[in-house]
C-alpha cells in the first residue's frame, strides 16, 4: 500500500495579484512603476501609461481618432470578442 501524497493533495499554486491602473487616453494598462500621474484643477487624478498619452491629451487630441487606442478599435469593431459578436437572424418562412 503505496500512498503518493501529489495525486491526492495537488500542489497549490498561489497567483500574485498587481494591482494595475488604466490609462486614461489609450486605456492600456499601467503597472506600478511605470506611467504619469496628472492632477486636473478639479482635483481628479488623471492616468497616463506614456508621455505620449499625456502630450495627446494635453493637446486634446480625441482617442477615437487615434488608431492605436483601445476606444478608436471599439469605435472600428477591431479584435471583437465572442461575447460582442452579433448573432444572424434567420428570415422565418411561412409554411403554406
Amino acid at each position: 500500500f503505496n500512498l503518493r501524497l501529489g495525486e491526492y493533495y495537488p500542489r497549490l499554486t498561489a497567483t500574485m495579484v498587481i494591482a494595475t491602473e488604466l490609462c486614461a487616453l489609450s486605456e492600456y494598462r499601467i503597472y506600478p512603476g511605470n506611467g504619469k500621474l496628472f492632477i486636473r484643477r478639479d482635483g481628479k487624478p488623471i492616468m497616463f501609461g506614456s508621455s505620449k498619452a499625456f502630450s495627446l491629451t494635453m493637446q486634446r487630441k480625441k482617442p477615437a481618432k487615434l488608431v492605436w487606442t483601445q476606444a478608436w478599435r471599439r469605435l472600428n469593431k477591431k479584435g471583437a470578442t465572442d461575447a460582442v459578436i452579433k448573432k444572424r437572424a434567420r428570415r422565418t418562412n411561412k409554411v403554406a
